[in-house]
């Protein structure tokens, strides 16, 4: 076998395992999508987005506490997250000497790499006594699994994510376009708020769509401090329940129920359309950014 036939086979090869690993999802969405049908076939999507009454044996799937308790806890964590992140990304991509970009770096990537399961028990361990003891202060009581405990921890988890692809996104700023705003008589702070964090905006968007991506599925932490209520909070200090959690508490409970199971692949459903979604749309983001660079 000559040379030129040992790189088409291996060309081929390649493909394949690429086409592959760009179809799983497609085979993920639709498999769960089978097994998602019974319950679209009985039930409209309204009924099952709009109503809050949740009680398998008598099949009523109402989704819209889960929905909201989701929604509640990632933006909550969005908004903790945002500002240090950002400030973060700034720190070390326009002020920090190497020295110490070089030992802040590792720690921010050892942060993405602890496993979700450890900063659940942290949050147990510490962020749910802290809030318990903090809400007499403003007014209220709580057991101190909430909202706000799951919105603390989703906030440390999806930092490395945005502080580094933020980071990078600030660096990519031609360094001419920084002259030039010295150049003009600008300081320090007026050029990075001027041109680099205007010239980066796309990608501190890509950035934190990638993290809100990141929580929006996350279960185990999320599950461990939530407090899994049925029922839609009212305040930060209340309990929720979120679609991730939900799947992983009652998957193993649903099988003898009809369509719980039905209900369940629904809701794996609703978390992969939205986390494909956002992470298409930060990738067309990032490869504008690239373009543009280059």
């Amino acid at each position: 076998m000559n040379r030129s036939i040992k790189d088409v086979l291996a060309s081929r090869l390649m493909l394949l395992a690429t086409m592959f690993a760009s179809l799983i999802v497609f085979i993920i969405a639709f498999a769960l999508f089978q097994k998602a049908r019974p319950i679209l076939q009985t039930q409209p999507l309204s009924e099952l987005f709009l109503t809050s009454s949740w009680r398998p044996l008598r099949e009523e799937f109402g989704f819209y506490p889960f929905i909201i308790g989701t929604l509640l806890v990632t933006g909550l964590a969005m908004i903790l997250a945002i500002p240090i992140c950002l400030l973060s990304a700034i720190y070390l991509a326009e002020y920090a000497p190497n020295k110490v970009r070089g030992a802040i770096k590792p720690l921010i990537d050892l942060l993405a790499g602890i496993p979700s399961v450890v900063y659940g028990l942290w949050g147990v361990l510490l962020v749910v006594p802290l809030i318990r003891y903090l809400a007499p202060f403003v007014g209220t009581t709580t057991t101190g699994y909430s909202v706000f405990a799951g919105g603390i921890v989703l906030a440390i988890m999806v930092s490395p994510v945005i502080i580094s692809v933020s980071e990078e996104v600030f660096r990519t700023v031609p360094f001419g376009a920084r002259e030039a705003s010295f150049a003009l008589g600008a300081t320090k702070w007026q050029t990075v708020k001027g041109v680099v964090m205007r010239r980066g905006l796309p990608g501190v968007i890509a950035a934190i769509i990638l993290g809100f991506s990141r929580a929006f599925g996350e279960t185990m932490a999320v599950l461990m401090v939530v407090g899994n209520v049925a029922k839609v909070p009212s305040s930060l200090f209340d309990p929720a329940y979120p679609l991730p959690a939900l799947i992983a508490n009652n998957y193993g409970e649903m099988m003898s129920i009809p369509l719980y199971d039905s209900a369940l692949m629904l809701a794996a459903l609703i978390l992969l359309v939205v986390v494909v979604f956002s992470s298409i749309v930060a990738r067309i983001i990032l490869l504008g950014i690239e373009k543009r660079a280059v």
